[in-house]
């Protein structure tokens, strides 16, 4: 019994190792996004994140919401800096997340100034 109850607890370790692994490591897709960056935070009750929104359009109708996470300092200061300005973002999504991680399946790992299609004259 002892032996059948050691290898029990082991394999259900090791499924849940592998399962945050597998949600950590694995991303679902990878991509850019262009708009206007018009919200960052850093938010939560447990855990805090970092979170924010990019405009993409005019209108403000679509709007695409994003982690960042906090070993990414590079990526948030430029954020912080970018703030109201135009930007590209190169994202990649999971498959889940966890609440120590991000609100959002988006992490940003890079952002870059652009300029505005709508606005030719403004950076």
């Amino acid at each position: 019994m002892r032996k059948f109850l050691f290898i029990l607890i082991t394999v259900v370790i090791l499924a849940i190792a592998a399962y945050f692994a597998f949600v950590y490591y694995v991303p679902f897709s990878e991509g850019y996004r262009s708009g206007e960056l018009i919200k960052f935070s850093r938010k939560g009750v447990l855990a805090k994140t970092w979170e924010g929104e990019i405009s993409q359009g005019i209108s403000g109708a679509q709007i695409f919401e994003f982690s960042v996470e906090d070993s990414k300092v590079e990526v948030i200061q430029n954020l912080k800096d970018l703030q109201g300005k135009y930007v590209k973002v190169t994202y990649k999504e999971r498959y889940s997340t966890f609440f120590w991680l991000g609100d959002t399946k988006y992490f940003i790992i890079e952002v870059e100034p652009e300029k505005s299609p709508h606005f030719g004259s403004q950076d």
